[in-house]
């Protein structure tokens, strides 16, 4: 089996604050191979974008990493000075966030954005790279790319100020991308179409990606295996269509029975009571069992770890093969 070319354990980010601390992401561990889609889902506040923040190594303090390590390519990186993280930081991992606009500089047009990310991290002159600039326009899919390389920002609409946030993701080849909710703020057309680009993108240049979300039709689309998070632990694990399919989590249950189905013929949506605990009053025990309907007394006071649960891993007892 080849080596994962991200690999992330026991990941654990805290934030110190004058009452305690708070922990954020707990136990944190996963792994994505190169050309591979690894969907992390969950309710806001779950530790998704945390997560994928501590490994590019963007987390505002005072939150830090307390435990836990960081591979890229078989290279510790949770620990690198600042200059040496910036390095890696464009060159092999990409960033692609919510906000295109917060993505990209009003005060300069996209050529130069494109030219300079390039020339940061790739040796080239500045005719290549305005040639590279062009390329990457036209592959994701920006017409008349040559003219479109004067304009500013804000003359692109939304969709295609995303593809430009991408086509920066990619201005040096990286090894990596980290798609923070890159669909949320676009209408369902253009989401389709940034998903296929991704798909395409994953397919032509072997890139791995880690899509942060909480739109499961987003993973259902895009994804190869998916991680749901629940107040900053992953709950369960496995190939993308097992875990919409037959999903073993309770917590995953009531997240798929949520969605609306064009084919099933339901009255009601399913509907998860309560809410996500705050970080100073994550419960004992599974931190999912005061909204859990299939709760039972183990769940209230001991911590599941992610075991077996037919083609997926679940953090619940209902699948411990050794119950207490």
């Amino acid at each position: 089996m080849n080596r994962p070319l991200l690999e992330v354990r026991h990941l654990r980010i805290e934030f110190p604050t004058r009452r305690g601390v708070l922990v954020a992401v707990d136990e944190v561990s996963f792994t994505i191979g190169p050309g591979e889609v690894l969907g992390v889902v969950g309710e806001s506040g779950a530790g998704k974008s945390l997560t994928g923040a501590a490994i590019i190594g963007l987390l505002e303090p005072p939150g830090r990493i307390a435990a836990g390590e960081i591979l890229l390519d078989g290279e510790r990186i949770d620990r690198l000075p600042h200059e040496a993280m910036r390095r890696i930081r464009g060159r092999r991992i990409g960033a692609i966030f919510q906000d295109p606009l917060a993505s990209l500089d009003p005060l300069f047009s996209i050529g130069q954005q494109l030219v300079e990310t390039i020339r940061t991290h790739l040796p080239l002159s500045e005719g290549e790279a305005r040639k590279r600039a062009v390329d990457l326009l036209q592959e994701v899919g920006i017409p008349a790319a040559a003219r479109r390389t004067g304009h500013y920002p804000h003359q692109f609409s939304g969709g295609m100020r995303q593809r430009v946030v991408i086509a920066l993701a990619l201005a040096a080849n990286p090894q990596l991308i980290i798609a923070d909710e890159p669909t949320t703020a676009l209408d369902v057309s253009i989401q389709a179409q940034i998903i296929t680009l991704l798909k395409r993108l994953c397919r032509d240049h072997g890139t791995a990606v880690m899509l942060v979300t909480h739109d499961m039709g987003v993973i259902a689309e895009t994804a190869d295996r998916v991680a749901v998070m629940y107040a900053g632990r992953i709950v369960e694990t496995g190939p993308v269509a097992d875990v919409i399919n037959a999903p073993k989590h309770p917590y995953t249950v009531g997240l798929m029975g949520s969605i609306p189905s064009i084919v099933a013929d339901r009255d009601r949506l399913v509907q998860i009571d309560g809410s996500m605990p705050r970080l100073n009053a994550i419960p004992p025990g599974c931190p999912f069992h005061p909204r859990c309907p299939r709760v039972f007394d183990r769940c209230l006071h001991e911590r599941p770890d992610l075991m077996d649960a037919g083609s997926s891993r679940a953090a619940c007892w209902l699948y411990d093969k050794v119950p207490a």
